[in-house]
């Protein structure tokens, strides 16, 4: 992937609904999910959707096919994995990474009683 690309990609998902409706297709699976059923699933109006899956659409992370009178959108599956190898390509130096159980979550902050 070259940079210009990873960059109109992660341009594409630095919006919270858009992240959020590609994370839904992630889920999805290669079959998709309509139009319709993305909406309903994330409470956002038609009108906003269409806006948003232009912009995934034309930074190559999502498709659109049309069954009957349903717009199928489904995420590129290969595309986000071009944009995971290209922002890891020399993790670690070249080296093999820890495990991931080795690392340890960061401390979720407690509230102090005032």
């Amino acid at each position: 992937m070259e940079t210009t690309d990873a960059v109109t990609a992660l341009a594409a998902l630095a919006q919270d609904n858009r992240l959020d409706v590609f994370r839904l297709l992630v889920q999805a699976g290669p079959d998709g999910m309509t139009a319709g059923s993305i909406a309903e699933a994330l409470d956002l109006a038609p009108n906003t959707l269409t806006f948003h899956f232009d912009r995934l659409r034309m930074a190559g992370l999502a498709t659109v096919r049309r069954e009957g009178r349903s717009m199928i959108y489904a995420a590129r599956f290969e595309t986000m994995n071009e944009l995971v190898g290209f922002l890891t390509e020399n993790c670690c130096g070249g080296t093999s990474c820890a495990p991931a159980a080795a690392c340890k979550p960061a401390r979720k902050r407690s509230k102090i009683p005032a």
